[in-house]
C-alpha cells in the first residue's frame, strides 16, 4: 500500500512541475538567454579592453623610443595620439610626456599643457601635482617668487606627496628672488622633515650656506 502511495505522490508532483513548467518555460528561458548573453558581453568587453589596453602599451613605448632617440616632435605627436584614444590609465601618462616632449620645443606650451592637467578633476591627485611641479620646474627661471608661491605652497603640507621638492623649489626661488627670509622657512622645512631624501637635504644645506647670515638683534 505504501508503495501505491508513494507512486501517486510522484505522479502528483511530476504532474505539478509540467503545469509549472507549461506556464513559466518562457520566462525560464528568457531569463537563461539574458543570463548567458550578459556572460559572454561581459567576457567580450573584457577581451575588448584588454586589445585596447595592450595597444596602448606598445604604442606608448613605441612614442617613448621615439624620445629616446631624440625625435621629440614625433615622440610628442605619438603621445598626443595616446592621450585621445588610448585607455584611461595611459591617457593622463601620455598627456604628460607629450607636455615634456613640447618642453623642448615651447617651455610656455608645455606650461599650459601641465596646468591642464593639474586642473583636471578627472585624472588621480598624485598625477595632478605631478603636473604642477613640472610646471613649477618650467618656470623656476622666469617666475616670481609670488607666482612659484601661488603654484606650490599647497604642495609644501606634511604628507603631501611631492612636499620635498615643492619646498625645494619654492626655496630655490626665493633665493634667486633676493628674499632671503622666505628661503631660509622653506630651508628650515626641509631640515625639519624627517622624511626629506638625504640628496635633497644636502642640497638644502648648500644653499643655506649661500644665504646671508641672521642678523643678531
Amino acid at each position: 500500500m505504501s508503495e501505491l502511495f508513494d507512486e501517486v505522490d510522484e505522479e502528483v508532483r511530476r504532474e505539478q512541475l509540467k503545469k509549472l513548467w507549461d506556464k513559466y518555460s518562457i520566462y525560464i528561458i528568457a531569463l537563461m538567454v539574458v543570463v548567458v548573453a550578459g556572460v559572454g558581453g561581459w567576457r567580450g568587453y573584457q577581451y575588448l579592453e584588454a586589445k585596447k589596453a595592450a595597444e596602448a602599451g606598445a604604442a606608448f613605448d613605441k612614442a617613448i623610443e621615439l624620445s629616446e632617440q631624440d625625435k621629440h616632435a614625433e615622440a610628442e605627436a605619438a603621445f598626443t595620439e595616446l592621450a585621445a584614444r588610448a585607455p584611461s590609465g595611459y591617457r593622463t601618462l601620455a598627456r604628460l610626456r607629450a607636455a615634456g616632449e613640447a618642453a623642448s620645443r615651447d617651455p610656455k606650451a608645455a606650461v599650459k599643457m601641465y596646468d591642464d592637467i593639474a586642473a583636471d578633476r578627472s585624472v588621480g591627485t598624485e598625477q595632478q601635482e605631478l603636473a604642477k611641479l613640472r610646471a613649477a620646474g618650467l618656470l623656476l627661471d622666469s617666475a616670481g617668487y609670488a607666482d612659484m608661491l601661488q603654484r606650490l605652497e599647497p604642495s609644501t603640507t606634511a604628507g603631501a606627496t611631492f612636499r620635498h621638492s615643492a619646498r625645494e623649489m619654492l626655496a630655490l626661488s626665493a633665493w634667486r628672488n633676493g628674499d632671503a627670509t622666505a628661503a631660509r622657512k622653506w630651508l628650515d622645512a626641509i631640515a625639519e622633515d624627517g622624511e626629506t631624501p638625504p640628496g635633497l637635504r644636502s642640497r638644502a644645506e648648500a644653499l643655506q650656506a649661500l644665504l646671508p647670515p641672521v642678523a643678531k638683534s
